[in-house]
């Protein structure tokens, strides 16, 4: 995608030349053209960046070169990137849910039943996120143990990790002693949240590895509530195991 900025602050050719440069630097930036006359910068990018990363990259906020959106709707770029970005893991989201309300709805009786479509989804979101994972299991460990606080003290744990997943998937497919398996996976998403926050709330730009090596998605606050999600789930199916 390509659009034009308005940029103002640019003085001589100078400007130009250090405004290009620092603009092409960032991550999936494949072209800028910089004009002093006409107070603008055309960028073309591989996906949408922020009008906020790209002031920083000239300089932040304080600097005296000032970007603004000229021809397109900022809000609405940034809400295509987005759901672009994460496309795979709302897709796959999505068949999970479909699957587990349909498999879930009794059609003679039309009643549903939550307890049963936790179970379903959570079978189904642990097998396919450790099929990823799986996929280039090397690859996954390796993005792992750059967040996940168990991976990077002991990192044989990002390959075990994968396993336990499939594991559990297996063990809610076939209602294994459901309180073992949700007290594993309320322990697990537990123990795993506590490094996607950190990595999110430090706004450190690493790749998420929820679906392993496959798709570059980073790391944001769609993982914590992917998380978070789990954990929830886990937990409200234990306190109905409860006498």
């Amino acid at each position: 995608m390509t659009h034009t900025y308005q940029l103002t602050g640019m003085t001589c050719t100078s400007c130009e030349a250090k405004v290009k440069s620092n603009l092409l630097m960032l991550p999936n930036v494949t072209a800028v053209e910089v004009s002093k006359a006409d107070n603008t910068a055309t960028i073309t990018m591989d996906k949408h960046i922020s009008i906020t990363s790209l002031q920083d990259a000239i300089g932040g906020i304080s600097s005296k070169y000032q970007i603004a959106a000229l021809h397109h709707n900022e809000v609405s770029e940034q809400a295509k990137g987005w759901i672009e970005t994460y496309k795979p893991i709302l897709l796959i989201f999505f068949y999970i849910t479909l699957v587990a309300a349909i498999i879930s709805f009794n059609i003679h009786n039309s009643a549903f039943n939550i307890h049963h479509f936790m179970n379903v989804f959570m079978a189904g979101f642990f097998l396919v996120f450790s099929f990823f994972k799986m996929l280039n299991l090397k690859g996954f460990a390796e993005s792992y143990v750059m967040y996940d606080v168990v991976a990077k003290a002991i990192p044989a744990w990002a390959y075990l990790y994968a396993f336990i997943e499939l594991g559990l998937g297996i063990a809610y497919t076939i209602n294994f002693n459901p309180f073992i398996t949700n007290i594993i996976t309320l322990v697990v998403m537990s123990v795993s949240i506590v490094g996607v926050l950190k990595s999110v709330l430090n706004k450190q730009k690493i790749q998420c590895a929820c679906l392993g090596a496959v798709f570059n998605l980073p790391m944001s606050t769609v993982t914590i509530i992917e998380d978070a999600l789990m954990i929830a789930m886990s937990a409200t199916m234990l306190i109905t195991l409860i006498p």
